[in-house]
């Protein structure tokens, strides 16, 4: 236990030693926490739309401006012909294109029923699909409108109606931040646990210490928990930060028993900073050890139901996932902050990881190689 101590003792005066080592682990999250939620917006605003009128009736005008009115559209052409239009489109002045056909109005009214065209600009799949279903749903609710004018209520009183209501459960403002701000939290503690420890020894091996350590009598566990126990403590340290700065900034608060989500994270810390371990001690160089790390940090990131929903995924992908620590705390973390849930909900998530910093650390080990 005398050896271990010394080995934290070096580590820590190491880590403080070092101004930028603190900044990366302190400044950098709290910064990127504040930032990245407002950022990554899954609300679509200002869709730019050009509108061509053939018909300019009070019908068509009226729907125009509810378009306008609704929050989502910005109406940045009203043109002539279809061809103008598409100008706008084609100088990125415009991502939708609705064309109101003459008659429209009359059509409407006389034979009930009237036609629409819409075109999209589907660089973006996302903005364009998000923007014609935003464009739909408006243009559904203005068809309601004026059928229920058009129309005595009596003609509908025959006619069997569907009302759905329906609840939104754990989010019932469907707030992005509130979705997204537990994610982008684990995000970070992942990436400050893996990429310091994975240049952790490797910086051992090129400055040329890693042989003093060598020949003197430390064993192998030992020197890989010096390693793995300060970036802990630093990583539980970012956690308290970072639920901090969510409590602050955006008023988010778990739901459920905090201390069941530093339970999880601290093993989760574990089995992240094992990895960092196993990537340093198989890495010669720190290049090396950061082209591996951020290689399989992307992946983590894109595969872990972050941004994309691991259901929508195919079916080897999702496979993929299984082997994925981070997707497992981020299920969980958001299942803490957002729905409260207890020991019951995440005890398969923490036993999975629980098996990953086994495995990991213990590969670790074995992989470090220590010559006298």
């Amino acid at each position: 236990m005398k050896t271990l101590r010394f080995i934290l003792e070096k580590e820590f005066r190491q880590i403080f030693r070092d101004p930028s080592i603190l900044r990366m682990i302190f400044v950098m999250p709290i910064l990127q926490l504040i930032v990245l939620p407002i950022v990554a917006n899954y609300e679509v605003k200002n869709v730019k739309i050009a509108v061509i009128d053939h018909d300019h009736s009070p019908v068509s005008k009226r729907m125009i401006n509810k378009l306008e009115a609704g929050g989502y559209f910005k109406l940045t052409g009203y043109c002539v012909g279809y061809q103008e239009a598409l100008q706008y489109v084609e100088q990125e002045q415009a991502d939708l294109i609705l064309e109101i056909p003459t008659h429209f109005e009359r059509d409407l009214v006389k034979e009930g029923a009237a036609k629409l065209f819409v075109a999209v600009n589907a660089i973006n799949g996302v903005k364009a699909g998000l923007g014609a279903s935003y464009l739909s749903s408006l243009l559904r609710d203005y068809n309601s409108d004026i059928r229920m004018e058009s129309f005595p209520a009596t003609k509908f009183s025959q006619t069997p109606q569907l009302i759905v209501t329906y609840a939104n459960w754990y989010n019932p403002f469907m707030s992005y931040k509130l979705f997204m701000v537990p994610g982008i939290l684990v995000v970070l503690i992942t990436m400050i646990g893996s990429f310091l420890t994975s240049l952790n020894i490797v910086k051992e091996k090129e400055i040329g210490t890693i042989e003093q350590i060598n020949v003197t009598p430390i064993k192998k566990y030992h020197f890989i928990l010096g390693k793995l126990i300060p970036f802990w403590v630093l990583g539980m340290i970012v956690l308290t930060l970072g639920l901090i700065v969510a409590r602050v900034v955006y008023g988010i608060s778990p739901v459920g028993n905090i201390g069941l989500l530093y339970a999880f994270s601290a093993v989760y810390l574990v089995a992240v900073l094992g990895l960092g371990l196993l990537v340093s001690t198989i890495t010669q160089t720190q290049q090396q050890a950061m082209l591996i790390a951020f290689f399989l940090m992307m992946i983590f990131i894109m595969m872990s139901g972050l941004y994309t929903s691991i259901d929508s995924m195919p079916y080897w992908a999702q496979v993929v996932t299984w082997f994925n620590p981070v997707r497992y705390f981020i299920e969980v973390m958001r299942m803490v902050v957002i729905k409260g849930s207890g020991f019951a909900d995440i005890a398969i998530n923490l036993g999975i990881i629980f098996i990953f910093g086994v495995l990991l650390n213990t590969w670790a080990i074995i992989s470090y190689k220590k010559r006298s």
